[in-house]
């Protein structure tokens, strides 16, 4: 572990020799005797502590002590000052020094305070982390809509987010499962806890279950040292198991132990370890369909879908796409420092008629891309990638329902029964006729998807 940068400042340059001398084994030691040039440090050195003279020659070392704060707010400031100077050293610490050193310096008093002020950078690194994923939260990055499927996506978010029960997000790749299952954790009751995430395709079958569950020191060859597994770190908050249609299926007959006895053993433990975690998962597959061929457990399923989340694919939610194009316009600009306004009716025509296979996630990189190379202050459609900037010509009269790979047969059902009752502009009995369907059936399915 690379050791925290430490800045000191004082006019003296012995003391800079001698406490640069006594730290340099702990710390990465900076000293200066010119608070100018130890300012301009601050422009390409992250400075976890700084130990700062309030004597500096005929510099007011209160208004170095402003500066440093103004360049770099998270820096931890220790004053150093001779006995006489504690009013000055208090006068300090109400402008932001963490305390005070009295000169003579003594060392073992420094180490201590020293330890205490790395104790509260980490302590401040951590509720920034927490308030920047909080933020990532309610920012939604792509959670965004007012269409119907995703106001009900958010209503089961915002239902769910303090209880503990589990949840299955189901989706196609790009939707925003991960997103979801951030907004739960971070708008509930244990968003000051962790929120860990394993990819379950990401990590080989041999691996996964040590990553999960941890092990003992001897455990097997190799494992030198005991590990904690992710159930534990997690423990008081939340776990994200995504793509979990892809976890080996003797690991889900473990997995299915931990959900009911709430507590894990690591690999060649003996015994059992009491953990309090909130199981999110989330796949793409059709996890009926699996257990029908025997991949996936049915009574994991059911102890994992308490309470299912649906996200539908971008191109069910076309209404949506306007208001994520300016979203992501808006977060793009401030990453590149760019002045881009918006999109050009004729460019976000084509975005509206594609189809859109990698969902919000391509819609966010074709953004990215169109704003990288726009050279005016609007993207338009010579900006798109080239596949996207032709639209694909359609007879006139043509009334094609889209189909798309890896659709289930409930989703094509639903838009071919919906696009043909369009079609017959409302009318029931012509809808049952042209289908050949009863009008019952017809009801009882568009009961069913109102419902939905």
């Amino acid at each position: 572990m690379p050791k925290p940068n430490l800045l000191i400042l004082d006019d003296e340059i012995s003391i800079c020799k001698s406490l640069s001398f006594i730290l340099e084994d702990d710390y990465e030691v900076y000293a200066s005797t010119d608070p100018d040039e130890a300012i301009a440090l601050f422009s390409h050195v992250a400075f976890s502590i700084a130990l700062l003279d309030l004597r500096l020659g005929m510099r007011d070392g209160i208004d170095v002590l402003k500066q440093l704060r103004s360049v770099s707010p998270r820096t931890v400031v220790i004053i150093m000052t001779a006995y006489g100077s504690i009013p000055s050293a208090v006068e300090a610490m109400r402008q932001g020094a963490f305390y005070y050193a009295s000169k003579p310096i003594d060392m073992h008093e420094l180490k201590v305070l020293l330890e205490k002020a790395m104790e509260q950078f980490q302590l401040q690194s951590r509720v920034e982390w927490l308030s920047e994923e909080i933020q990532k939260a309610y920012d939604v990055h792509g959670l965004i809509g007012h269409s119907a499927q995703m106001q009900n996506v958010f209503s089961l978010i915002d239902k769910v987010k303090n209880i503990d029960s589990s949840v299955l997000i189901m989706g196609e790749s790009g939707t925003g499962k991960e997103l979801v299952a951030r907004a739960i954790h971070f708008a509930g009751d244990r968003q000051k806890q962790v929120f860990s995430t394993i990819n379950c395709a990401a990590i080989p079958a041999n691996l996964i279950e040590s990553e999960l569950f941890g092990y003992e020191k001897g455990a097997f060859t190799g494992a030198v040292a005991r590990k904690t597994g992710i159930f534990e770190t997690a423990n008081g908050g939340t776990l994200f198991l995504d793509e979990i249609g892809e976890l080996d299926i003797g690991l889900q007959s473990k997995l299915l132990r931990v959900l009911q006895e709430k507590a894990i053993m690591r690999i060649g433990g003996q015994k059992e370890i009491a953990i309090d975690v909130r199981i999110i998962a989330a796949t793409n597959r059709d996890l009926k369909k699996e257990i029908q061929q025997g991949k996936f457990r049915e009574d994991l399923y059911y102890r994992l879908n308490v309470i299912p989340i649906l996200l539908p694919p971008l191109r069910e939610r076309q209404e949506d796409i306007p208001s994520l194009i300016q979203h992501f316009i808006n977060k793009i600009n401030e990453r590149m420092s760019k002045q881009i306004k918006g999109i050009d009716p004729d460019a976000l025509q084509l975005l509206l008629d594609y189809p859109f296979p990698g969902n919000v996630r391509e819609l966010q990189n074709i953004i990215e891309r169109s704003i990288a190379l726009a050279d005016g202050d609007r993207v338009t459609v010579s900006d798109l990638p080239g596949d996207l900037q032709t639209k694909p010509a359609q007879p006139a009269d043509s009334k094609l329902v889209p189909v798309y790979v890896g659709e289930t047969m409930e989703t094509v059902e639903r838009k071919v029964i919906l696009s043909t009752l369009q079609a017959m502009d409302g009318n029931r009995r012509k809808t049952a006729e042209t289908l050949g369907i009863g009008e019952r059936t017809l009801r009882d399915k568009l009961a069913r998807y109102r419902a939905e």
